[in-house]
């Protein structure tokens, strides 16, 4: 796996969503944005999330899905509970996924940041198979884009902590940064 000239990466599985547009000229990406992401919350595996991302969720499937009518949202990667990655938007564009949101001061997340979603919620672990996907890709990250350095990892909690909670209490942010540390070395 890694980055190609475009934004997009090989060896992942490619889902293009129409939520995107392009970054503000001369915007460095200096930002990861780790998401969790269920639809309905606590139910895996359904293809709601690609569904939602691709502008095809059928809103009258769940009641939950009834405030998803109208968002346009969208990440640039998915990592699923089987620990494969699809990639939504390329790394070059601006994915929506961050909304209102802010880091260190710098309004607009999205502008300058990656998001990645893993497909979970606040009330279960993540799998085994994740924290390696997860792990592989951002040191592609890291290798592309070297500005994203590991202090400029964060949950969507960090950036918009009045509205989320995400990736929420089962996110095991020692594991994760562990093993960065030790695939770096």
């Amino acid at each position: 796996m890694h980055c190609l000239n475009n934004g997009w990466f090989s060896g992942v599985a490619h889902a293009p969503s129409p939520h995107f547009n392009q970054r503000p000229e001369g915007v460095e990406i200096d930002c990861l944005v780790i998401h969790s992401i269920s639809l309905p919350v606590g139910v895996f595996g359904n293809g709601n999330i690609a569904a939602l991302f691709t502008h095809q969720l059928d809103c009258t499937q769940h009641a939950s899905f009834d405030s998803l009518k109208d968002l346009k949202v969208s990440s640039h990667f998915v990592i699923d509970r089987e620990g494969l990655i699809t990639q939504y938007v390329s790394c070059l564009d601006r994915a929506w996924h961050a909304g209102a949101s802010s880091l260190n001061g710098r309004e607009n997340c999205n502008d300058f940041s990656i998001g990645i979603e893993l497909e979970g919620s606040d009330f279960v672990a993540f799998t085994d198979l994740q924290y390696p996907a997860l792990t592989q890709l951002t040191q592609q990250l890291l290798i592309r884009f070297p500005s994203i350095t590991p202090e400029r990892i964060v949950g969507h909690c960090d950036i918009a902590p009045t509205r989320k909670t995400d990736p929420g209490p089962f996110f095991d942010w020692s594991l994760f940064r562990g093993s960065l540390c030790r695939s770096a070395q």
